[in-house]
């Protein structure tokens, strides 16, 4: 149980008077401003593991003291936040702030996800992160604890980010095929920032972007909240399919083009060299700018992958985008933006207006570990792990899935991407599943209309939560199938 709703039942307050207590501070101190819905009797209940009757009992002295008030249609809410109920003015009500505001909410599905992550017995079988047991958590201490360069500082950087750093990413993006200068180098706070400045800096509100179907922009609204709007691409095996960008981008004026076209986030699908040669000719055919995403591209298993778009890029149409996230730590924070010197200028002003530069202690971190060559041994440890967990996992399907499922075999990344065979209604699979303590990735975040898939990770869970949670996955599936 988590420490804000423990309560002490060895005290000689009675339990009623502690709830009362716990939710009054609450209310004072501002967490639960006036119009607030508190939760429903029963999951109140549950969180401070008591009879619903001395929930029942708080409350009423709650309401007494004219600090909540039930409404019909509303459930309970906050209604005031001092104890001078009639004559004092009336605090201001955030939550008309908090709906009032441009950047819209997460869809509830993913706010339950993010919500459970932090339950520490949850079985996570979608989470899109390494496990925090092959995170190299000890060596990364090392690096803080031990000697630091003489480039070290803990004042801000420049507007692009460390010198340093970007020099030493630009000897690694060398080796991946990409040319790029430092000075067409941006650090951003991880992946998720880039996207940011991009809808913030390039992009008017309006602006249409095509987007792989499915997709994991439809999971975040980074793009939605300024104004933008999402058409899909259909995919295949290969990647996106290329042959209706043309008629896609002229029909809806079309901004640019966003593609993770290694170990695609959710397939898993790794474009195949083909398809990326296909997509840049359209594209520079189009005057289409390319967002490449290749957080994922370190991550292969079986063989490399082949070079980034970006590599054979040679008209400034592809904005490059990597990250530490999903290899060194997502705790860093850092990641980078590669593109024509003027629209990174662009984009460091805006950052610059936003943040004032990433963490330099963290830029140091990820400077030494590329510079030393500690990188590329992890990526070899790391490889070999979710091969191993990879294989693990599909064993586990081939066991238990063989009849109700079809799926894919990932070169690379973290994901399975899971076709139900039959219909099946995917809200009360995940919401079943959920309360067994198993956190899915319905398909419907990635594409409102996919009713079939799972993403499946096999870069976080355990062995053993993996072999727990997939078998009783499978007997849900089983027990819910239309």
């Amino acid at each position: 149980m988590s420490e804000e709703w423990k309560l002490n039942k060895a005290s000689e307050v009675p339990l009623h008077r502690q709830i009362y207590d716990s939710i009054k501070t609450r209310i004072m101190n501002g967490e639960w401003p006036v119009g607030t819905r508190i939760l429903p009797q029963r999951e109140l209940a549950a969180k401070f593991q008591v009879n619903r009757s001395t929930i029942v009992y708080a409350l009423g002295e709650l309401a007494a003291d004219g600090f909540i008030e039930s409404r019909v249609g509303q459930g309970t809410v906050i209604v005031n936040n001092t104890w001078s109920v009639l004559a004092a003015t009336p605090s201001p009500d955030w939550n008309q702030y908090v709906k009032s505001g441009s950047y819209q909410p997460n869809i509830h599905m993913i706010q339950q996800i993010n919500r459970a992550e932090a339950d520490p017995d949850m079985i996570r079988l979608g989470t899109g992160e390494l496990s925090p047991e092959l995170l190299p958590t000890a060596q990364m201490r090392e690096t803080f604890n031990g000697s630091m360069s003489s480039r070290f500082t803990l004042g801000y950087s420049e507007p692009k980010g460390s010198l340093y750093l970007r020099e030493i990413i630009s000897d690694y993006l060398n080796k991946k095929g990409i040319a790029a200068s430092p000075s067409s180098i941006l650090i951003v706070s991880g992946g998720l920032q880039g996207l940011q400045l991009i809808s913030l800096g390039l992009l008017h509100h309006g602006s249409a972007i095509l987007v792989e179907n499915p997709t994991y922009l439809n999971s975040i609204h980074v793009f939605q909240s300024a104004g933008m709007h999402l058409h899909g691409i259909p995919m295949d095996a290969k990647g996106i399919r290329t042959e209706s960008i043309g008629r896609l981008k002229r029909q809806h004026s079309a901004a640019l083009l966003y593609a993770i076209p290694a170990f695609h986030n959710p397939t898993g699908t790794m474009m195949s060299s083909d398809r990326r040669t296909e997509l840049l000719q359209i594209c520079a055919q189009e005057r289409l700018p390319v967002i490449e995403d290749d957080v994922y591209g370190d991550l292969w298993l079986d063989t490399p992958s082949p070079p980034p778009l970006k590599a054979s890029d040679k008209q400034g149409l592809v904005l490059y985008m990597g990250s530490m996230s999903k290899t060194l730590g997502p705790g860093l924070r850092i990641g980078w933006v590669v593109g024509p010197e003027p629209v990174i200028d662009r984009l460091s002003d805006i950052k610059m207006q936003t943040d004032y530069g990433s963490s330099s202690l963290s830029q140091h971190a990820v400077a030494e570990w590329l510079s030393s060559g500690s990188y590329e041994k992890h990526l070899v440890q790391i490889r070999a792990e979710l091969m191993k967990r990879r294989d693990f996992t599909l064993a586990m399907l081939e066991r238990y899935f063989q009849d109700i499922a079809h799926w894919n075999k990932p070169q690379g990344g973290f994901y399975v991407w899971l076709r139900i065979a039959k219909p099946i209604s995917i809200r009360p699979l995940f919401e079943q599943a959920l309360k067994e303590g198993l956190l899915l990735n319905p398909g419907s975040i990635y594409d409102r209309n996919d009713q079939q898939h799972l993403r499946l990770s096999f870069a976080y869970a355990s062995y053993d939560q993996l072999e727990k949670g997939l078998i009783r996955l499978a007997e849900l599936i089983r027990l819910l199938v239309l």
